[in-house]
């Protein structure tokens, strides 16, 4: 399975519902004291997938369109029923106040319309007879606090860095970037993760969030760390960081917005002791010159406005091994370099009566480490004449242009109508370029 497969598997099978507090207000149950929510999402999309097939070769002597990391297809061009960014979702919420605290429970289960290969409900599909979707319970958290001074959050939800990025993403009532997936789809497609932002990912945390203070709020958060590449060993926590700030009401104001800045940071260290089959440890590599640390820290920051039925979003990030599309993926070089990344996406959407017109342009861009930066020989022959072209497949830069028109056909249901043009560059100027048209809908309850 090739870099590109791996990549688009790994973030869909990290993509889950947003909390649907944020979508419909739920069906509400009064038991004794607790107050019980019950809401949800059911989706489904025609999505057909026009990949890239060209078979030349580059001046390496190597495929045009192989790029590791790269999120446009290539190969068979594909047609699919499936899930769009959300896969379903029933999300189960209780809550109430006992001695001066709000206290509150979260239990989330995430199904997809799509058969499940044998990797895993998240992992990649298997279109064939007599097979059968998974479900997976994904949010699984607590809450206590009070309107004085804030709540704390324990379990698993949705991360700080990137959060408001994907909820304010177009495609998240759609589809986006189908990715490589189409041909057997998983759970998800990507939307605009990593053609725009580096997915949020939903981990475990205990997170303490202020009490609104005239719009403004902050958040700060423990987190399990995620490994980074070979880097496996974790002795501290991830650390995520929100400021926030948001004004009106976009239902009754003529104006209204928000803005946001996020943070995230983590250290992984390689494995003290080789794994059996392995030759990446803290010894081997003190031998080969391999660092035995990394370091990751990236910054995010975005602004929201409704004005007159339009809504803009811009919103942009920067940081050094953090990677590109998932959180500490394809975050540093062999040699235990970290990369440096950056990218963002502009919005805009106008709402006439049900029905919502919008368009967005989003790039992710990954540079080489100070170790991969060698150029390239004709036909790969060692000092061979060069290409003029760095020698790496690595992907330089994800970027998409969706076109999309939402239609409420009541308040719960909305009719979806994308167009998505995806292209992927290489540093050694490999590209491939994805079309996709999706038709569906999505219900919320």
């Amino acid at each position: 399975m090739n870099t590109r497969t791996k990549l688009a598997i790994a973030v869909s099978a990290a993509i889950w519902m947003v909390p649907m507090t944020r979508a419909v207000a739920g069906i509400d149950v009064e038991a004794g004291d607790w107050k019980i929510d019950f809401s949800g999402n059911v989706n489904a999309f025609y999505v057909n997938a026009s990949c890239d097939h060209n078979a030349g070769l580059n001046a390496q002597g190597e495929p045009q369109t192989e790029i590791s990391g790269g999120l446009a297809c290539t190969g068979d061009n594909s047609t699919a029923v499936r899930n769009g960014l959300l896969p379903a979702a029933l999300v189960f919420s209780a809550s109430t106040r006992q001695d001066n605290f709000d206290i509150g429970a979260t239990i989330g289960l995430y199904p997809g319309i799509n058969s499940s290969a044998a990797a895993g409900v998240n992992g990649p599909g298997l279109p064939s007879a007599l097979q059968t979707p998974g479900i997976d319970a994904r949010q699984i958290f607590l809450t206590f606090g009070d309107a004085s001074w804030g709540s704390v959050k324990m379990g698993r939800d949705i991360g700080l860095f990137g959060k408001d990025a994907i909820l304010d993403d177009m495609t998240l009532l759609g589809v986006g970037t189908a990715s490589g997936n189409n041909i057997a789809p998983s759970n998800t497609s990507l939307g605009r993760i990593g053609l725009g932002y580096i997915y949020t990912d939903w981990e475990p945390q205990i997170t303490y969030t202020t009490a609104n203070l005239g719009g403004f709020t902050a958040s700060v958060g423990a987190f399990q760390p995620l490994d980074d590449g070979s880097y496996t060993t974790h002795n501290s926590p991830q650390w995520q960081l929100q400021l926030a700030y948001s004004w009106g009401d976009p239902k009754s104001d003529a104006l209204s917005g928000k803005v946001w800045i996020d943070g995230v940071t983590q250290q992984a260290s390689a494995p003290s002791i080789c794994a059996t089959g392995s030759t990446f440890c803290v010894p081997n590599n003190i031998a080969a010159g391999i660092a035995n640390k990394v370091h990751g820290t990236a910054v995010d920051a975005g602004v929201k406005i409704d004005v007159a039925g339009f809504e803009g979003v811009v919103y942009g990030y920067g940081g050094k091994g953090v990677g590109t599309t998932g959180l500490y993926v394809l975050a540093t070089s062999a040699g235990g370099n970290e990369r440096t990344s950056d990218g963002g996406y502009a919005q805009l959407t106008y709402k006439i009566e049900k029905l919502k017109l919008g368009v967005s342009y989003g790039i992710s861009q990954l540079k080489l480490a100070s170790d991969e930066q060698g150029f390239g020989t004709i036909g790969s022959v060692p000092g061979g004449p060069s290409t003029g072209t760095y020698a790496s497949d690595l992907v330089h830069k994800n970027e998409s242009g969706v076109f999309g028109a939402y239609y409420s056909l009541t308040k719960s249901l909305t009719l979806v109508g994308e167009y998505i043009h995806s292209e992927s560059l290489a540093w050694n100027d490999n590209i491939a370029i994805e079309n996709d048209i999706a038709v569906g809908a999505i219900l919320f309850f």
